[in-house]
């Protein structure tokens, strides 16, 4: 095939549009023939039995339904043998509308490379335009701020999916080079804008549409050619601060954001309190962590909205042998370029994006849980830490 086939992958939760945003594209005129995978093949507005049959619609769309229910990881398999069925077909252009709970990385990593155990090469046939995000505008903030788990609001995909709401949401944001803020008809201008604005601050790559009842130029998504997996994932404000590629703050609606850093270890007592009072007007926040009772391994903080995780990212290369490290510095020098004599790569570097935000009160705070001269002094079991273990 001598030219492969762009594909446009819309995510959002269950009731931001999806669907009314699909039938808006479907009736435009965009001169594509459009092959459609979706969830629910009954809300889109389509003659069911021609599809069934397997024939166009309106000599256009092709349709496809996921019967699984979910385009994830989980079921990554179910959609790279249907989009290989797909090619076989006579069209140009493929959109997915996937599931409300889909996570976009394993979707776009589908089409990336080649799956040895199902004999399937999706790169050498489609290629990835657009990666789409809509949000619910009068949802937005509500979700955010939620503590629900998927399995809470019966959203999960099994009785194990422990995600929360707000992870998968800022996962879809995160990563989209387009994300459409629908419903905004129930917004203030003002509300738009504080939205819109949020939106960049946390992923200052993507594009902001902001529209009603999914009437958006079928061209913002389709045939685009921005998409680019390696700067999206990339893309993420917080990923850019610890870049120190800092993205202008938006003074007007207070939204702003820096890194914290140090050289010096977290006292886990200290730290532990610091995090059950999390100053609320942090928004988001991400990046790695030293602790004195955990000096071999990097820990990983991640929050968004009301969530917090903490896990493991991995050891320190400063407790690799010198073999190991004298290895690693001839393979990569660049991982040596803030080594320090005495603690080798050990840092904290924690980006904060927030809306009026103290950041002198913050660091002040945080500087306060690093430990005093004295206590660098003293053996790492001398602290007590109850801090959940990493993962």
């Amino acid at each position: 095939m001598s030219k492969k086939i762009p594909v446009t992958v819309l995510s959002g939760f269950l009731g931001a549009g999806k669907t009314t945003l699909l039938n808006h594209l479907l009736s435009e005129d965009h001169g594509l023939k459009i092959a459609i995978i979706v969830n629910d093949m009954s809300e889109v507005n389509v003659d069911a039995k021609l599809v069934k049959e397997g024939g166009f619609v309106r000599a256009e769309e092709n349709m496809v339904e996921m019967t699984n229910g979910c385009i994830c990881c989980t079921l990554r398999e179910d959609l790279m043998v249907e989009m290989e069925k797909l090619a076989e077909l006579d069209v140009n252009y493929v959109v997915i509308e996937s599931s409300g709970i889909s996570e976009p990385i394993p979707v776009a990593q589908s089409f990336m490379y080649h799956d040895e155990e199902l004999g399937i090469d999706l790169s050498k046939i489609f290629e990835l335009d657009t990666m789409v995000t809509l949000i619910n505008g009068q949802q937005l903030w509500e979700d955010y701020q939620s503590q629900d788990l998927l399995i809470d609001r019966q959203m999960h995909v099994s009785d194990d999916d422990e995600r929360g709401i707000v992870d998968l949401l800022i996962d879809q944001i995160e990563f989209a080079n387009v994300i459409v803020i629908n419903k905004i008809d129930q917004l203030s201008d003002k509300e738009v804008e504080e939205l819109t604005n949020l939106l960049y601050k946390l992923n200052p790559e993507t594009k902001v549409i902001p529209t009603s009842f999914g009437k958006i130029d079928p061209l913002a998504v389709l045939n685009t050619k921005q998409f680019d997996f390696d700067k999206a994932s990339e893309g993420a404000g917080w990923i850019k601060e610890l870049n120190e590629e800092h993205v202008p703050e938006t003074e007007e609606y207070g939204i702003n954001s820096f890194v914290y850093r140090s050289r010096k270890p977290f006292h886990p007592g200290r730290f532990q309190e610091w995090l059950e009072n999390w100053p609320k007007e942090i928004i988001r926040a991400k990046g790695f962590f030293w602790l004195t009772t955990r000096n071999d391994v990097a820990g990983l903080l991640s929050q968004a909205g009301t969530m917090l995780t903490l896990e493991g990212a991995g050891s320190w290369i400063a407790s690799y042998s010198p073999e190991e490290q004298a290895e690693l510095k001839e393979q990569d020098p660049d991982l040596f370029k803030n080594w320090d004599p005495e603690i080798g790569d050990r840092v904290t570097e924690l980006v904060f994006i927030g809306s009026d935000m103290d950041k002198q009160g913050i660091i002040d705070s945080l500087n306060k849980c690093l430990l005093t001269e004295e206590e660098e002094q003293m053996p790492a079991d001398s602290f007590e830490d109850t801090l959940p273990e990493f993962i």
